[in-house]
């Protein structure tokens, strides 16, 4: 796709760091972290987690699936870090 095809030419010359909501771009990537937030009215924290490639496929299928993780979801998402 033109969006990868684009983030991979950038990267060849630069570190490139995406935030991103889209499963095909984040099946595109070298490295994937997953940054999460919890808090209250007075106290929020962020916290940055590296994950394995087995959790990016986890979590690459549940961008694809939502909050229901399904066979299909993470079949698709092999299919999207494979391709």
């Amino acid at each position: 796709d033109a969006v990868g095809l684009r983030l991979r030419r950038l990267a060849s010359a630069a570190q490139v760091l995406v935030v991103t909501h889209s499963p095909q771009v984040a099946a595109r990537a070298d490295a994937h972290w997953r940054i999460s937030k919890a808090g209250d009215a007075e106290t929020v924290r962020t916290a940055v987690e590296v994950l394995s490639l087995s959790d990016r496929e986890e979590e690459i299928a549940r961008m694809l699936a939502g909050a229901q993780i399904t066979d299909a979801a993470r079949a698709a998402a092999r299919a999207l870090m494979d391709a």
